[in-house]
């Protein structure tokens, strides 16, 4: 398990996915703000593509978060997109709504950062958010990410347009003590 200061973030467990289900993605609103594709719902029992973890897919390392203290699941981290030639990647998360605005979000990000650089070597990590998405534009902020540009009118969510947040860490520009609090 990788671990942060508030949260740990290690493989997904079967008995995870039908609480990640229930409270991330059978949430219409949410899910489909946190999703590049529409919503729509899963059969109860099927695999969900979204939560399965196939561990031969190498460019999409998906991990679940729980607090370091007590264990408790918190909601899911991923990097993703990832571009060995290029050493570059993606990060995601999504927290269960009990678990947000907690701080848990800047820690997840601090640890998706080191994983990113230190275990798999990257020199780019890159996130995408919608423009009015403050949680995890602090998130990103905090850990040292920049803006490096807005997407207009690039997402299309629940019947209207929105912009996106095109934020970028280089591995040089990262500072691995960043203190989640800050």
């Amino acid at each position: 398990m990788l671990t942060g200061t508030k949260v740990g973030l290690r493989a997904r467990h079967e008995d995870d996915i039908p609480i990640l289900r229930a409270e991330l993605y059978d949430d219409v609103v949410n899910s489909s703000r946190a999703e590049s594709r529409p919503w729509r719902p899963i059969t109860p029992g099927s695999p969900d593509s979204r939560l399965v973890v196939d561990d031969k897919e190498e460019g999409h390392v998906p991990f679940s978060v729980v607090e370091l203290d007590g264990g408790t699941l918190v909601g899911t981290a991923t990097l993703w997109g990832i571009d060995n030639h290029h050493r570059s990647a993606h990060i995601g998360l999504g927290l269960r709504p009990a678990c947000r605005g907690k701080g848990y979000g800047t820690d997840v990000v601090a640890v998706l950062c080191h994983y990113g650089f230190v275990v798999r070597g990257l020199h780019r990590l890159q996130i995408e958010t919608l423009a009015d998405n403050v949680a995890m534009l602090r998130s990103a902020e905090r850990n040292g990410f920049v803006c490096e540009g807005v997407l207009r009118s690039s997402a299309w969510v629940m019947g209207e347009f929105l912009d996106e947040v095109l934020l970028g860490l280089l591995v040089q520009d990262w500072k691995p003590d960043r203190s989640p609090d800050r």
